[in-house]
């Protein structure tokens, strides 16, 4: 038997480890999508001839005040590429820029430091422009009303009394809101913690699942929600592994993201013949693994290709640890997949449903956490730990036998996989 080396992405570096390529039944990857070649003339076409409304610097007039919405770096979405453009456009119709910042859509997510708000667009865009957080418990909110399903909506007061909302970002597969991007700019983005609660409760909806937005209640209550707070222009972008743009969608930020979703299926979309009694999924390497909080987006993806009974190892560093305290209190507390469906159900908490998104996968097949995680905590979030692929494959061979199904997900946080 002669053994091949595979390298995956692990934080800023990589994990190395032989298999026998002939247990490899598959390898999951990005489906084959020309980058553009110039994505300054990409983002200024789209932005100039956009989805669904008028160019940009027809929309925004001298003496009218503007809030970018920018990503976090936890999602990455190239905002130091498109954001000088943007600006740049601004300027040329009369805007000067006293009258326009940006804002950092949090969500729940912890505060950025200034030089991680400067990082995001860029050090133009820094100079020029005011840059604030969204703090979801601690920013002040404007209540705009309550939604047929009963989301009390409220956005971040900075951007509620501006003019015009300009949302960016990124669009990937989301495992309960259908897709990311486009709405989610503003509702989890730059919404209240209440608000961004009860929309996301609905999660346990079975319609509430990964490439669905029709019919998708969460999706329809953030549509509802963002509708009260309109915003005027929408820039998403499309990446691959790489960080290299593959598409940028501009305009009206319902039907602009629309197709750019479809687009996003064609790219992250992959066929599995059938699934394997082990995969080894990367999220993707720093920041996509930075926390356990953002690695459950690969386990999510990971689930789908693997079989009942089956094993999955994530290589995930985790250097920012589990992501959440209330997600960390939520494990010691609760103990057991089905105690934490059950309290969560009574009583949903953000960072609490991550324990949920997190153990309803546990019920079917043992997931092997490769990290810098202290083995106890790595346990107490019920995984089982190991520090390295030895100790990982080791454990997963002695659960399958020596010539398990492999399927490998080299790109574990974009690929979707989808059975024939």
């Amino acid at each position: 038997m002669t053994k091949k080396k595979y390298s995956l992405k692990y934080g800023k570096g990589y994990a190395d480890f032989e298999l026998d390529p002939a247990q490899v039944i598959d390898e999951l990857k990005i489906n084959t999508t020309p980058v553009l070649p110039d994505p300054v003339a990409a983002i200024k076409e789209a932005i100039r001839n956009p989805v669904g409304t008028k160019p940009l610097r027809e929309i925004v007039k001298p003496g009218q005040t503007v809030a970018f919405i920018v990503n976090d770096p936890t999602r990455v979405a190239n905002s130091h590429v498109f954001m000088p453009i943007l600006l740049d456009e601004l300027s040329a119709a009369g805007v000067p820029d006293k009258d326009m910042f940006v804002i950092f859509a949090l969500g729940t997510h912890r505060d950025m430091s200034p030089e991680e708000m400067a990082q995001e667009v860029g050090p133009e865009v820094a100079k020029r422009l005011k840059m604030f957080n969204s703090n979801a418990k601690e920013d002040e909110f404007k209540y705009f009303g309550t939604t047929s399903r009963g989301t009390k909506v409220s956005f971040n007061k900075l951007v509620a009394d501006v003019d015009h909302i300009i949302c960016t970002g990124s669009i990937v597969h989301h495992f309960f809101a259908g897709f990311g991007g486009g709405r989610k700019a503003m509702l989890p983005g730059v919404a209240s913690y209440e608000t961004i609660r009860h929309n996301h409760s609905m999660m346990f909806d079975p319609n509430a699942v990964i490439g669905r937005l029709e019919g998708n209640p969460v999706y329809h209550d953030q549509v509802e929600g963002v509708e009260m707070c309109r915003p005027s222009f929408l820039i998403n972008t499309v990446l691959n592994e790489k960080k290299e743009f593959v598409g940028v969608f501009a305009g009206d930020y319902i039907e602009a993201h629309k197709i750019a979703c479809k687009f996003v299926d064609q790219v992250y979309g992959t066929q599995v013949a059938k699934p394997a009694d082990l995969v080894i999924a990367t999220c993707g390497g720093y920041p996509k693994d930075i926390n356990v909080y953002q690695l459950q987006k690969t386990m999510d993806n990971a689930w789908g290709a693997v079989k009942q009974g089956g094993v999955v190892i994530i290589l995930g560093e985790c250097v920012e640890g589990s992501g959440s305290a209330v997600y960390e209190k939520t494990m010691r507390d609760y103990k057991t997949p089905e105690r934490i469906e059950t309290e969560l159900r009574a009583n949903f908490q953000i960072g609490a449903h991550k324990a949920y998104a997190v153990t309803r996968l546990l019920k079917k097949a043992e997931f092997i956490l490769v990290s810098c995680l202290e083995p106890s905590f790595s346990k107490e979030l019920l995984f089982t730990p190991a520090k390295d692929m030895d100790e990982a494959m080791k454990i997963a061979l002695a659960k399958l036998g020596p010539s398990p199904s492999i399927i490998l997900m080299p790109q574990g946080s974009l690929t979707v996989p989808i059975s024939n």
